[in-house]
């Protein structure tokens, strides 16, 4: 088994991964970046999920490079030969005119600019990307990483030596493998005093993931294959209403949908909308409509993918819960099909789950519900350790064990860099949604433009220690400012401009 040697060791390729490999390669440090499946990007590219934003997004609440990235989508749209008037007169393109984000947006497009964004360094020599290569073990010494094992898709292993490494998994893969602390599921309230923890913890009790699908709008609605296990899953019901139906208890409660947005008691504007990705006005070439299939009918509630020996079972029977939820679609009378190229898949289903719950480390400093939530806050939190901002809700889907949901609105809040330092070790640092969350304000870090911060944080932080030989911890004293001189220098954002957010 062969050895390679590397100042940052960036296990995963999730969208905050390849920002902390970028920041780090912009800083003149040498990277490696593994990813599991052949796409790197995570929840924007293989996971299939539009990126979920806040209504300011346009003027603030992101670092520069995602304002940018947001840029550069809309500019390849424009660029394409097949663009129609309609699409090159309409400001601030929202390319699928999607309902769930300012910018909805075909995977694959996203794919080619985070790789473009990479390329540069990947030529002069200093990122080396590897592709269907997923983390197998680790060796410690003590509160540090000395190295980790990669395994290819072949079967071929690799010995990775790093001074840092990053965990850019979307499951916070490389925690257990490292004997990093770390917590899963629900916490006691107890633990935090959070007002919505439950009494008794519970790590099982975790969001669920979903599996998406791209699914067009078949006009001539071509036959569709009987899933196997669709009668199981069109028979399955939680609270009095089928798991396959138009009302599904989420996060606000019990709620009513529909398809088209035609029912007067829907309670949205429709979800086949939702997440359009492909918008046929927009093009001169009669293009079919796409959508990706993420609703609350394809949750999958019934088992978990963190810390049990069902992970591939559970994988796969979210994947069929897709497949079945397509199949009552069409079994209506809407004539939908796969769309196998929008995904890079031959069945039309993502590469990988969406995961809305990592393992989350043991933490400096863990971010608590009543410290961002509108409800207990008086006024949006701010932390003078401060890496960068975002904002959403906190919003829990229904849970695996509890049946449990939330959502409840959290202020524009900060990112402490002491959330992002683990207790005990010394060169690991979050790059994804693994940071000191709690599983409630969990349901706020998940969102990509927060975790595109998350993961270029990390890989300045890195950066800086290597630079300075100190450790993360050893930032939160005397090198904080210099810290955070060097991230507003790269275009990051620290504190809200609150008077131009009208909350």
């Amino acid at each position: 088994m062969r050895t390679e040697t590397y100042d940052l060791a960036v296990i995963g390729g999730g969208l905050g991964a390849v920002q902390a490999a970028r920041a780090a390669c912009e800083q003149g440090k040498r990277v490696l970046l593994c990813e599991a499946t052949d796409w790197i990007g995570g929840q924007m590219t293989s996971q299939a999920v539009p990126p979920d934003e806040h209504r300011w997004i346009r003027e603030q609440g992101a670092p520069k490079s995602y304002l940018a990235y947001r840029r550069a989508v809309q500019e390849a749209y424009l660029r394409m030969p097949e663009a129609s008037d309609l699409m090159r007169e309409t400001d601030d393109l929202n390319p699928g005119n999607g309902w769930v984000s300012l910018l909805c947006h075909d995977p694959r497009i996203g794919l080619a600019i985070l790789r473009a964004s990479l390329r540069p360094y990947e030529d002069c020599g200093r990122l080396k990307v590897m592709l269907t290569t997923r983390c197998v073990e680790a060796e410690t010494a003590g509160n540090r990483v000395l190295s980790v094992t990669l395994e290819k898709k072949g079967g071929e292993r690799i010995r990775v030596q790093a001074a840092f490494f990053l965990d850019g998994t979307d499951t916070g893969e490389l925690l257990p493998l490292t004997g990093t602390e770390y917590c899963v599921g629900a916490e006691s309230r107890d633990v935090f005093q959070e007002p919505h923890a439950p009494t008794t913890g519970d790590r099982e009790d975790q969001q669920p993931i979903t599996w998406v699908a791209a699914l067009k709008w078949d006009a001539q609605r071509q036959p569709m294959e009987k899933p196997a296990g669709y009668e199981t899953y069109a028979r399955a019901s939680f609270r009095g209403e089928p798991l396959l139906g138009w009302k599904s208890w989420g996060s606000r409660g019990l709620m009513r949908f529909s398809m088209l947005g035609d029912d007067p008691e829907d309670s949205t504007p429709g979800l086949w909308s939702y997440r359009r990705i492909q918008y046929p006005p927009y093009f001169s070439d009669g293009r079919s409509e796409v959508v990706l299939l993420n609703w609350p009918q394809n949750d999958y509630v019934f088992g978990n993918i963190i810390d049990t020996q069902r992970a591939e079972e559970n994988c796969e029977q979210a994947r069929e819960l897709t497949r079945c939820c397509a199949y009552w679609l069409w079994e209506q009378g809407y004539p939908v099909s796969f769309c196998p190229d929008m995904l890079g898949t031959e069945d039309g289903l993502a590469k990988a789950p969406y995961v809305r719950e990592s393992r989350r480390i043991v933490s400096l400093r863990q971010i608590r519900e009543q410290e961002i939530a509108r409800a207990y806050a008086k006024e949006p939190p701010t932390f003078h350790d401060s890496i960068g901002v975002g904002h959403y809700s906190l919003d829990l889907h229904m849970t695996t064990r509890t049946h449990f949901t939330l959502f409840e609105e959290a202020w524009p809040f900060e990112i402490p860099l002491g959330a992002m330092i683990p207790v005990r070790m010394e060169n690991l640092l979050p790059a994804a949604k693994n940071i000191g969350a709690t599983h409630l304000t969990g349901g706020c870090f998940r969102l990509h433009p927060v975790e595109w911060t998350i993961g270029e944080a990390a890989g300045m932080l890195a950066s800086f220690c290597l630079d300075r030989g100190i450790r993360p911890r050893d930032v939160e004293g005397a090198y904080l400012t210099d810290f955070q001189r060097m991230l507003t220098a790269n275009g990051a954002q620290l504190h809200w401009k609150m008077h131009d957010t009208n909350m």
